[in-house]
Formats: structure tokens, sequence, C-alpha cells
């Protein structure tokens, strides 16, 4: 018997029962729920071949076609399937629980598997987990000028059982215009999404969920309107730590890169430095003497976050003095400092 199951459902399930995604491999690409496997009944090509067929044909000629393609690979999926299904049990979903899915669901269920599927497909999965993202909650924000050590003060806090959502860390990117370097390459936005969302799924929302100031984008790609809402009314920590140690911490974690790269990185900032100021930078980074680079791209840095601070109007800002860019110490002195307000 095949089981049809919410979006809510289905997930919860999904955490011990194999997902399988049945849409393309570009479709899976673009976006798919974290954990699922990609068992695809047509591959691009073959999926636009049915839809040409659709379109210039009839829908009957459409079905006779994907029948065509799909037959010779029937128990190539039954084998698959009993090879991951647990206890027999295996998920399904497709695009919006049409056809494919259903399609899918018919012939496990005939192969002597208990297929699950998801009603209303992924379109469905996606409906759910924006909404999930407007649930009330506890969050705080940590902000700070450029150069804080915000994102390690983030991963300290994790270490001592706070709940922490990393942003920069599931979008590959570290939000200035130099965040790309060292990262792997950015997911798209809505698997960037889609991956938020099962962590913020496994969340207990009555306790603080710690999480990193940030523009509306990271890099290339976008947080959705409702998280960004609730950031931008959540406590925001803004540790103001001294120039000269954030000089230091931006030399740690840049020096090593090639230097044509960092004038890459400088040229991308030219408007906002001005040429006299980019001109100096090069001349800096051709000298190795990195120190100087970071002190010039601060002095953009800061004045842009410190007027976003001041124009703040949704939430409570807490500008807090620290004066070493020491992660733990600063991580524990954040956590007694939320009890005090």
């Amino acid at each position: 018997m095949i089981t049809k199951l919410s979006a809510q459902d289905f997930l919860e399930k999904g955490k011990s029962i194999p997902m399988i995604d049945v849409r393309t491999p570009a479709e899976f690409e673009q976006g798919h729920i974290p954990g699922a496997i990609n068992i695809p009944i047509f591959t691009n090509d073959e999926r636009a071949q049915v839809g040409t067929k659709y379109k210039r044909s009839s829908k009957d000629a459409a079905v006779l076609l994907g029948l065509e393609l799909v037959g010779p690979k029937l128990s190539v999926f039954v084998r698959r399937a009993k090879k991951i299904a647990v206890n027999g049990e295996i998920l399904i979903h497709c695009w919006r629980g049409g056809m494919r899915s259903g399609s899918m669901a018919w012939l496990f269920e005939t192969a002597g598997l208990k297929p699950g599927l998801l009603v209303g497909g992924y379109k469905a999965y996606r409906h759910y987990i924006r909404e999930s993202f407007s649930q009330s909650t506890n969050l705080v924000v940590i902000g700070g000028y450029t150069g804080s050590g915000k994102t390690e003060v983030l991963h300290k806090l994790s270490d001592l059982g706070e709940q922490v959502l990393d942003l920069e860390g599931v979008a590959n990117h570290k939000g200035s215009a130099f965040g790309a370097l060292g990262q792997a390459d950015q997911p798209t936005t809505e698997q960037f999404e889609n991956d938020l969302a099962k962590i913020w799924s496994e969340f207990d929302h009555t306790k603080p969920i710690w999480t990193e100031d940030e523009s509306h984008s990271v890099g290339s790609v976008w947080i959705n309107d409702a998280l960004f809402n609730q950031m931008r009314k959540a406590p925001l920590l803004a540790i103001i730590v001294p120039k000269s140690e954030r000089i230091k911490r931006l030399v740690k974690e840049y020096a090593c890169f090639d230097i044509d790269l960092l004038k890459q990185m400088v040229k991308k900032i030219e408007k906002r430095l001005g040429g006299l100021r980019v001109k100096r930078a090069f001349e800096s980074l051709d000298q190795e003497d990195f120190a100087t680079v970071a002190d010039i791209t601060l002095d953009y840095y800061d004045k842009a976050y410190g007027h976003g601070l001041d124009t703040r109007q949704t939430q409570k800002v807490y500008r807090i003095e620290i004066e070493k860019d020491e992660p733990e110490a600063n991580a524990k002195f954040l956590i007694n400092y939320l009890k005090t307000i």
C-alpha cells in the first residue's frame, strides 16, 4: 500500500527512511531535500524530449514516449530501491507529486516495497520550509566590524553547547568582497535555503539561537525574507574590537593567498575605496605589507558597517567593547551578557 505523507511527516520519516527524489539531475542540482538520493526517472535530455512531444503532439504521445524511455530502466530502479530501503520502506517525491513519483511508487509497491509518497511533491516541501522561518523563535545576532572574529566566536559558542546558525558556513562565503577566498563553490540560493531549513528544524526555538549579522545576501546567495526579518528584529550584540586586533586577524586569514588574487578582490571595491587607496593597496601588496592593505580596506568596511548600525530601526543594538580578539573568552562573555538584557 502506498502511504501519502504531508511535508512535515515526510521529513520526519526521512530521518530514518531513505528519501528518493525522482526528478532530473538538473532539477536535483538546483535544489533538493538535504539527504535525498537522486534516482531520476528521466535524464535531463529525456525530460526535454517528453516535454517537446507534449507541446508539439499530445499528452498521450508524450506518455508513450516516456514509457519507451523508462521501460528498460525499471529493473534498475527496483534493484537500487531494494538496496537502500529500510525494512522495505522507502520515500519518494517528484516536483508536484504527480505522474513521476506516482509511477515510481506503483513500481516499488508492485516489487514488494512499502513506498511513502510526498503529497504535493518538492513544491509542497519548499512551501513548508519557507513557512517554518516565520515561526516564533529566539534569535540573537552577533555583530561587529570586519575582522572582529564573529564567525570564530560563533564556532566557540557551538563548542560550548549553544545553538548556532552559521549562515556563512552554509553559504561557503565570508560575506565580504574577499569572502569567496579559500571557500568551496557556493550552493544555489534554493539549496542554501533548504540546508538552512534542516538546521532550523532541529533547534529548540524557546532557547537562544546565535547567528551572525549579515546583509540580505551572503556572496551570491540570498537569505529569505522571513529569516532576514527575524534577524532584523532580534537583539544585536555588536562586539567592538580595536582596529589593531582586527588588522592582525585579517592578515592571519588572508596573507596566505596569492598576491594577484588579493588584488582582484581589492579591485572589486575600487569605486568605494577610491583610485588612490587602491593604488596604495596594490603597492603594499607588492611589498607584502598586508597590515597596510587591511588598514586601507577597513576604512571602507568600518564606515559602511557603522552607518548600518546607526540606521537600524527594528532591533535593539548593544555595543559591547571588547579589548582582545579571543574568541572563546568572548563567546563566554556574550553568553553571560545575554542573561543581563
